[in-house]
């Protein structure tokens, strides 16, 4: 059995937690985050996370991964185990990935800043390629992390 690969990243922001849920929660937000490393696309009825019924298991999209926004990587196929009011947890494969969930969380401090969470579970496909994938997933998580700092101020 594939030894699954798990991170950890946390960030405080100067924003409420509900303005940054509100960002967070689209695709367009994601994207924010992915730039420039990574874009992935989505049908436009899917533009947001949380405007449609969860289905445990259930595919939610198929969307392409694409390097600085152009070359496919990988084709990804998401799916929502569920969507919190400020969070969700993620449980997808790809064609690289056997196993990608992603649980993120949003901590509102009540003071005008919040804290993002992001907890990670990779297996790889090929077993070969899980320092390199642990290697990468922890590149673009602390740029994710870098981008919303940038874009709502640190806390």
């Amino acid at each position: 059995m594939p030894i699954p690969i798990e991170l950890d990243f946390a960030s405080r922001v100067a924003t409420p937690g509900v303005d940054l849920w509100a960002v967070a929660s689209t695709m367009a937000g994601v994207n924010a985050e992915l730039r420039p490393l990574v874009r992935m696309t989505f049908p436009h009825d899917r533009a947001s996370l949380v405007d449609h019924d969860v289905v445990p298991g259930e595919v939610v999209f198929r969307g392409w991964l694409l390097l600085f926004g152009v070359l496919p990587i990988d084709r990804h196929s998401l799916g929502l185990e569920r969507v919190l009011d400020l969070g969700f947890d993620e449980e997808s494969s790809s064609w690289l990935q056997q196993r990608w969930r992603h649980e993120r969380r949003i901590v509102d401090h009540g003071d005008g800043t919040s804290t993002v969470t992001d907890h990670v579970v990779v297996v790889p496909r090929i077993a070969i390629s899980r320092s390199i994938v642990a290697a990468m997933v922890g590149v673009v998580f602390r740029h994710r992390h870098r981008r919303l700092t940038e874009r709502f101020g640190s806390a």
